[in-house]
């Protein structure tokens, strides 16, 4: 294992690969996160390595502060007292990093006299220990590469004038990333560092500068009936102009041809050369037809925002998936999504006439290596008690995609259910910054980081869950499961009274749907200690548990821990858990 560990965002790579480079110069093994084997999951790997470091050198820029999988890795550098932090461009540093010793090298050349590098060096020869022999350097130098392009490609605006229009926007900008990130010689930014800047005024060229991106693209959409208007601007990121721009009108039909044409178009721009195989594999989707694509956007949409713990969420999902794979019977996406809301019909909500295994099957037999699909395959077998074989398959998901969100959070979820709270941190990390309109997944944070006594973790993590479920509650004020995490969210943040308000509110509006009651009582005992409301909403949920994961969540969810030995909770799990397994 290597002496140090390098954390950073995506976009300070250069920076980042620069100081490595400087720190192996002095003798020290050091690794950064482009070393993983390809049959290794990115997590375990990253958990790894962070637990064998001397040191952890934390690259912060502008991008870094706003990923919670940098300051997760900050976070545990900081609890393990090995952390080193530098600055390369000014950014002001979160909570509580703001309070502790950062070097400054803000346009570091490499220089080994800069204060800010000597600085770092003396930190690390504390945590690490004198470096072995400095290598001999080379006899001659090899000239450095040319610099890579690199372009974000920016959330396009929604200007149908409808807020429901929103996920065909955010799905156009999702797929050119997908597309261009294809292309070999490009580098393109990840899509959750691209949607940090959603809803927000910039300046484009400070834009470049925080992401160290050679270029921009921005556009926006606007979608009637079946017509389409799409505009596009690509642009220059140190002098702020335009080098290609384009407007297209077409038919719904034509969208993925535009899509195709708008990549290649930027190829174009940027005189690179497009490989025969990375044009293939742009043009490769995974429907062709226009409108099964956008009835699986819509279904997805209510996945991420859709109110969590009410039926008609997974029935609206069935319908808009059923209808595209009538429509494409081969789109496999389409086909695993179905699958996950039939899932949580069948195992969460008690409808066991439901046939959740058909979609698994047939969405694995249409695409074998779709990272969804065996997230989907791994829950469905932990919901049976398969915990080995689930915890297999949701390793498989990660190691074919690990930007998957379905991936990463499914792989949360079984570390969660063995009480592995630190381990299943990194992963729900990425599946909240993967989705950033879920607030569920950073709900699961704001318990990991309470149970592990983090209190600045669950603070950050809390302040993410209210915000994203303020915004669904804008759009929907009916709805539980946004309210069901708000509340935990605002007790941790000191605000009682109204988390209390906002619960008495959720019963009012929702009283039947009892995951958003299961999450209420987990708020109200977990950070208001108020244990004898938090029994009095178990109550129903034991009552109508429908499965047996039902009852095997609250044994092993640390939010209850203050009620664990209270005959009456004992009582009520041991009813439920005596109903479900039968005579």
């Amino acid at each position: 294992m290597s002496d140090i560990f390098i954390s950073y965002a995506r976009s300070s790579e250069p920076q980042a690969r620069r100081i490595g480079e400087a720190l192996r110069a002095l003798g020290y093994g050091v690794w950064r996160d482009d070393e993983i084997p390809a049959h290794r999951a990115y997590a375990d790997v990253i958990r790894e390595r962070l637990a064998a470091a001397k040191a952890v050198v934390v690259v912060w820029s502008a991008e870094a502060v706003r990923s919670e999988w940098v300051q997760s890795e900050a976070d545990r550098a900081r609890a393990e007292h090995k952390l080193v932090q530098l600055t390369i461009d000014g950014a002001e540093l979160p909570m509580p990093f703001d309070r502790l010793q950062c070097a400054d090298m803000t346009g570091w050349d490499g220089a080994a006299d800069q204060p800010g590098w000597r600085k770092v060096v003396e930190s690390v020869v504390h945590l690490a220990g004198r470096p072995g022999p400095t290598p001999a350097p080379p006899a001659e130098a090899p000239a450095p590469p040319p610099p890579r392009l690199s372009v974000c490609v920016l959330p396009f605006a929604n200007m149908s004038g409808e807020a429901e229009q929103e996920y065909f926007s955010d799905g156009i900008g999702e797929d050119i990333i997908t597309d261009l990130s294809k292309v070999s010689a490009l580098a393109v930014t990840a899509r959750n560092t691209a949607f940090a800047y959603k809803g927000k005024s910039f300046d484009l060229r400070q834009v470049a500068r925080e992401l160290s991106v050679s270029h921009l693209l921005e556009g926006s959409v606007r979608k009637s009936g079946n017509r389409v208007r799409i505009t596009a601007q690509l642009i220059d990121g140190a002098s702020g102009n335009h080098l290609w721009a384009e407007r297209y009108d077409r038919e719904l039909t034509d969208i993925f041809a535009l899509q195709d044409e708008i990549s290649e178009a930027i190829v174009r721009a940027l005189k690179l050369k497009l490989l025969p195989e990375e044009k293939k594999a742009i043009e490769r989707r995974g429907t062709d037809n226009a409108e099964a694509y956008d009835l699986y956007l819509m279904a997805r949409q209510h996945f991420s925002t859709g109110n969590d713990g009410d039926p008609r969420r997974e029935e609206a999902i069935i319908r808009f998936c059923r209808r595209a794979v009538e429509l494409d019977p081969a789109y496999g996406r389409a086909w695993a999504l179905m699958g996950w809301a039939q899932m949580r019909l069948r195992f969460r909500l008690g409808r066991t006439d439901i046939d959740s295994w058909a979609a698994v099957e047939k969405a694995l037999a249409l695409e074998p290596e779709l990272a969804e699909a065996h997230a989907l395959k791994a829950e469905h077998l932990r919901y049976e008690g398969h915990t080995g074989e689930a915890a297999a398959e949701a390793e498989l998901a990660m190691r074919l995609d690990p930007e998957s969100h379905d991936a990463n959070r499914t792989a949360g979820a079984i570390l969660f259910s063995q009480g592995r709270y630190a381990e299943a941190i990194p992963l729900w990390e990425k599946a909240s910054a993967l989705m950033e309109s879920s607030f569920s997944s950073s709900g699961m944070l704001v318990t990991c980081y309470t149970a592990l006594g983090d209190a600045e973790g669950a603070r950050r993590a809390a302040r993410t869950t209210l915000a994203r479920a303020e915004a669904v509650l804008a759009v929907d004020r009916g709805n539980g499961g946004a309210l069901g995490y708000g509340v935990g969210a605002l007790a941790v943040l000191g605000e009682g009274e109204r988390a209390r308000d906002w619960a008495r509110r959720a019963l009012l509006i929702d009283p039947d749907n009892m995951h958003m009651r299961y999450n209420l009582a987990c708020g109200l005992c977990a950070h208001l200690r108020d244990t004898e409301t938090a029994l009095e909403l178990l109550g129903p949920y034991f009552a109508a548990a429908g499965d047996i994961d039902d009852v095997a969540h609250p044994k092993v969810d640390p939010d209850l821990d203050a009620i664990r030995d209270d005959p009456r909770f004992k009582a009520m799990m041991a009813a439920a858990e005596a109903r479900l397994k039968g005579p």
